[in-house]
């Protein structure tokens, strides 16, 4: 009983993963600035999909949202998205989501 006390405080603690990566988008925050085919303040996830079709981009693309930034598809930067935000796991399934887009 106490184990699964602790590993019930511990998903608390460390941040359950979301179900699926649309709701990981959403409780990310990342649904208020991106549209899955319209650009809003950032580019649309098709556009982002079109831009690294083919390229194994994962990666690359969970450092630029951890680290947020600017240039690269306008003057609009994006604040850095940490951990406590959006956690690693789904991160990646979300990216990965968007990139099959």
């Amino acid at each position: 009983m106490k184990a699964l006390l602790f590993a019930g405080a511990a998903l608390m603690a460390f941040g359950a993963h979301a179900a699926t990566p649309e709701e990981a988008l959403n409780n990310g925050g990342c649904v208020a600035c991106h549209a899955k085919d319209k650009k809003i303040l950032g580019p649309a996830f098709k556009d982002i999909a079109a831009k690294y079709k083919g390229q194994d981009a994962t990666a690359a693309l969970m450092e630029k949202v951890r680290k947020g930034g600017s240039g690269v598809y306008g003057p609009i930067p994006m604040p850095p998205n940490p951990p406590e935000k959006i956690n690693d796991a789904d991160l990646k399934a979300t990216i990965e989501y968007i990139l099959k887009t």
